[in-house]
């Protein structure tokens, strides 16, 4: 997870880079275009699996999941700071966290539910909803943390079902398909050093997709999910270096609550995980 966290930081910055000279559903349309191409050897492996129809509708759930996501995202990255993208982004693990707890039956039990109130407390100190203004850019990001987090859930699912590197290449295959209508539709010329960048941007996104879903199998959502909060350090170094952004003291202690919050309880987890509690014997 801490592997994901860089490699998505950098597709972040390439992504605001490259702003909006190209339409949203173009540039996400050719970074899985390229994604195809670096997951070639998984591809030719998708015949051979025999997936039952349940699998198979789970892979088309993530893929209409993720198509709504990365448009939503791309429209966002080139107009939201880099800091506050990943700060909106935080909501995902939070979002994860609830969901994982009710339909994966992970457990949400009350120290899990203070975790989640206090670091929903540190996203609004991060956002601060009426005292300034919500853009057209911050509300796509939340509607793209919203699908992200749900596409997630489908993963560690799959997960369970199919090698990392087939759930990787069903999601980029599932994804392409249905960006390549909205892409056409919108299609702009592209400039070389536009089809560079963006193949950079495939190649950091399908390494992060999968260094995720190698986590996803290793561990509860629970642990894997506090990991990506360092995705704020990443991001806050990136604005202000790269970027000229100005860092902003409320999106560091929000985050410092979100982190906090979330990484006691996953350190809960852990001690929970290494001394695991006497089994039941059923009379």
């Amino acid at each position: 997870m801490l592997a994901t966290t860089i490699a998505f930081t950098g597709v972040n910055g390439i992504v605001r880079h490259l702003g909006t000279d190209l339409p949203a559903a173009q540039s996400a349309f050719i970074r899985f275009g390229f994604g195809l191409m670096l997951l070639g050897p998984a591809l030719l492996t998708l015949p051979r699996n025999r997936f039952p129809p349940p699998v198979l509708r789970l892979f088309l759930w993530r893929g209409a999941l993720h198509v709504v996501a990365v448009l939503f995202w791309f429209h966002a990255m080139a107009r939201v700071p880099v800091a506050e993208m990943a700060a909106i982004g935080f909501l995902n693990p939070v979002i994860v966290l609830v969901i994982a707890g009710v339909m994966l039956r992970e457990g949400l039990n009350a120290r899990r539910g203070l975790a989640v109130l206090v670091a929903l407390a540190g996203a609004m100190v991060v956002l601060r909803p009426g005292l300034r203004e919500v853009t057209q850019g911050h509300l796509s990001q939340l509607a793209a943390t919203l699908c992200f987090a749900m596409s997630y859930l489908v993963a560690k699912r799959l997960s369970a079902l199919a090698p990392a590197a087939v759930v990787v290449a069903m999601m980029t295959v599932t994804v392409t398909l249905g960006l390549a209508p909205l892409a056409w539709w919108t299609w702009q010329p592209v400039r070389v050093d536009q089809l560079l960048w963006l193949a950079l941007v495939a190649a950091l996104a399908t390494f992060g997709h999968y260094a995720m879903t190698r986590a996803f199998r290793a561990a509860p959502l629970a642990v894997t999910q506090p990991v990506t909060f360092l995705q704020l350090i990443w991001a806050t170094l990136l604005g202000a270096t790269v970027f000229g952004e100005a860092v902003d003291g409320f999106v560091l202690l929000g985050g410092a609550m979100i982190v906090g919050a979330i990484s006691v309880n996953a350190w809960i987890e852990a001690r929970r995980s290494r001394n695991p509690p006497p089994p039941v014997i059923a009379p």
